[in-house]
């Protein structure tokens, strides 16, 4: 039943929240923008506008991959994104376009996350080969070690929210004030993809907590 609370339970509101962002953005990705610009377009405007010149725009393969890199300072698109003029891929790039708005203003919440990226990085490759030696070895201060990890992977999860709720409030805004989109359909278009998208987000926080406390309960239970 633990299991099933702290790990099941978030996994399914994972999937549930990836399903709806899937399903919002084939849904407006089908919708062709009044506007009549596509996703790299928009990007190149909102950045110009917002006067930023030194970010690159470049086209990905992956699929819903879209991000901005700020650490070689590139607006990364998918396909579908990147060469589309549809409400579904205004709002992603506007997105993305936040990031760099929020980059260049020094906003905390994203300079917090860069500079936890390193540690999430090495807790989220060390974190399971500690535990298990923990549990194998009933070593309880291995368990710490583990658990002093994943705490690491839920204060990033934390920091993300503010960060990415931020960046869609910024392109919900841009676009509406640059007339990238119609008040009514294609403004409600770009909210469903925003905040569709949002809520992997807090779901991602929701699992990882879970798994904290769980891992927490498991090392209590071994000691």
């Amino acid at each position: 039943m633990t299991w099933i609370l702290l790990i099941g339970v978030p996994m399914l509101i994972g999937l549930w929240a990836q399903s709806k962002v899937s399903g919002a953005f084939k849904r407006w990705s089908q919708v062709r923008a009044n506007s009549n610009l596509t996703g790299a377009e928009a990007a190149r405007r909102i950045l110009s506008a917002a006067g930023i010149n030194d970010v690159e725009i470049v086209a990905i393969r992956d699929a819903l991959g879209d991000h901005y890199d700020p650490s070689h300072r590139r607006l990364c698109l998918s396909p579908e994104v990147y060469g589309t003029p549809s409400v579904a891929a205004l709002g992603i790039a506007a997105h993305e376009c936040g990031h760099a708005i929020q980059h260049s203003k020094a906003y905390a919440p994203l300079q917090w996350r860069m500079l936890a990226v390193p540690a999430t990085q090495f807790a989220s490759q060390m974190i399971f080969p500690i535990f298990i030696a923990g549990i194998f070895f009933h070593a309880f201060h291995l368990l710490l070690v583990a658990i002093a990890c994943f705490l690491v992977i839920v204060v990033f999860n934390l920091i993300t929210l503010p960060v990415e709720f931020d960046a869609s409030r910024r392109a919900k805004v841009i676009l509406r004030q640059m007339g990238m989109v119609r008040q009514g359909e294609e403004e409600g278009g770009v909210n469903d993809v925003l905040d569709a998208a949002a809520l992997t987000y807090v779901a991602a926080f929701v699992a990882a907590l879970g798994q904290l406390i769980y891992f927490i309960l498991q090392a209590n239970r071994s000691r």
